[in-house]
């Protein structure tokens, strides 16, 4: 009954993610920051795209042709209907890898995005992916890969290995894979509290256990328990693409970029005097104990002169993506948590806090009274677009061109907060994307789309709601009793909304 997974955890759906990294627009950044010519992306396909919320969030908010396939047929109905709603026209399979390759009406790909997958498949399935990529990716096209990587993951592998087979062995028939899940960490912590020399060498595992107990059963079960897990190095992952004569191009985490915050000055010196790049991309990962890496490749890297490489990266648009004042202003690195410089930061957010769209051309200008150099801008932009706090910005004709297909699925999104919180985002053309907008914000948009203006009235419309269902507001980790008080606590966040939000969600043409 279940040869059709190949092994892959199928008795359950996925989650509602939105992975930001797979944006196509995101390219363009990467891409300028490290000298290197990206393409315009007019065809893209997506990999193993669960429940298509990436797909279909990016391709409402872009002209781009997105096909793909998950073989999980639930989650390619759903993904499918997502793109019936906004009318992108992604064409959205169930299809095994092998039964895409083998498909004779998909177009070549500019772009082609992997999310997670390639650690939980098989060597074979590896190389009919690869293959695919070989005979798809279009000369110039870029491969966006993300997997979990060595050294990182070596300490927590064997005790992975010993809840899966719990879960396999000692799972009782019949409960499902989220009891046996529940379970098999249990024992693993019991096996812990026996004081074994696998914990006493490895102190960080009863924390790593910690932290699965307060994580959705349904990721749990797609991210530890597949029949195939493979963490792989670097260098391997360079081999497995050498056949499909991809080149590294760039992490797709815009925080990577930025050394002062991963390395120290003795490890920045060190890895400068390794020649060779591929080889040094693998001892960073050593650095920084590398866990998950995100990462571009591309077929046919083509350097940009300095001039180009200026006077490129200074075209690119950028819009505050956040209300002005909910900028975190720590950000953390492989090293800890830092401090954002303010008389840095301070005149970029202040010359954006308008959430007009600026070239970085025009903020140099305008933050030049500051004394805040280019590099320092580009390094800000690099810290803030990895926080969601800025976001690189589409072309004014595309921008038109998606209004209407990202307020298609929005709308339709925001029908579905009514019944739970499953999906966080909404799309945005502005961005080519998806922007995080909660349950509540999304409900009061609904009380918007009712003609409701005022914070009372928002907050009426969301309790109603709520209220029909049986549900309450939980602050502290308390649900709050009596209907006055949650209607107070409502009103509250509405006029936050108000002020605040509302303002950031029509300058980004979410709604």
């Amino acid at each position: 009954m279940k040869n059709w997974t190949s092994g892959y955890m199928a008795d359950i759906a996925y989650t509602y993610g939105y992975y930001t990294e797979l944006n196509p627009l995101r390219i363009k950044l990467a891409f300028l920051s490290q000298g290197l010519e990206y393409p315009e992306v007019g065809t893209a396909c997506e990999l193993g795209f669960g429940q298509g919320v990436s797909t279909n969030l990016h391709a409402a908010a872009s002209v781009v042709s997105w096909s793909g396939t998950d073989f999980h047929p639930g989650q390619a109905a759903c993904a499918q209907e997502f793109a019936d709603v906004s009318g992108s026209k992604a064409k959205l399979y169930d299809d095994s890898f092998e039964e895409l390759a083998a498909r004779e009406d998909l177009p070549e790909f500019d772009y082609i995005a992997m999310h997670g997958i390639w650690s939980w498949i098989s060597d074979h399935n590896r190389s009919v992916i690869v293959d695919f990529i070989k005979r798809k990716l279009k000369v110039g096209g870029v491969l966006y890969i993300s997997y979990n990587t060595l050294p990182g993951w070596a300490p927590f592998a064997p005790m992975r290995h010993l809840m899966t087979k719990h879960a396999d062995i000692i799972g009782a028939d019949g409960s499902g894979i989220v009891s046996n899940i529940g379970g098999a960490i249990e024992f693993a912590e019991k096996l812990l509290d026996t004081n074994p020399g696998y914990a006493r060498a490895n102190p960080q595992i009863g924390e790593r256990l910690k932290s699965l107990k307060t994580q959705n059963p349904h990721y749990l079960a797609h991210e530890y328990f597949n029949s195939d897990w493979h963490p792989m190095h670097f260098t391997t992952m360079a081999d497995w693409l050498e056949s499909a004569k991809l080149t590294f191009a760039g992490s797709a985490h815009f925080l990577d970029h930025v050394d002062a915050l991963n390395l120290t000055k003795e490890q920045q010196e060190f890895l400068n005097e390794i020649p060779d790049i591929m080889f040094r991309e693998a001892v960073r990962d050593f650095m920084i104990n590398q866990q998950f890496r995100r990462d571009y490749w591309v077929k046919g890297a083509r350097q940009l002169s300095k001039l180009e490489q200026a006077e490129r990266i200074r075209e690119l648009r950028f819009i505050l993506a956040v209300p002005r004042d909910d900028v975190p202003m720590k950000v953390k690195g492989s090293l800890g948590e830092a401090n954002m410089t303010e008389n840095i930061y301070t005149p970029i957010l202040d010359a954006m806090e308008s959430n007009r769209i600026h070239t970085l051309g025009e903020l140099e200008q305008a933050v030049e009274a500051s004394r805040v150099t280019f590099a320092q801008l580009l390094q800000a932009i690099l810290v803030l677009s990895s926080q969601g706090s800025v976001a690189i910005v589409n072309e004014e004709n595309v921008i038109k061109q998606s209004v209407k297909q990202s307020q298609n699925i929005n709308r339709y999104l925001i029908n579905k907060a009514r019944s739970n919180g499953d999906i966080g985002f909404l799309a945005s053309p502005v961005t080519g994307g998806g922007i995080s907008v909660g349950r509540f914000n999304q409900l009061f948009l609904l009380g918007v789309l009712q003609g409701k203006k005022e914070p009372a009235e928002l907050a009426e419309t969301a309790w109603q709601i709520l209220a029909m269902q049986g549900q309450k507001i939980v602050s502290e980790g308390k649900a709050i009793e009596s209907p006055e008080d949650n209607l107070a606590e409502l009103t509250r966040q509405a006029t936050v909304f108000k002020d605040k939000m509302l303002p950031v969600i029509r300058a980004l043409k979410i709604f």
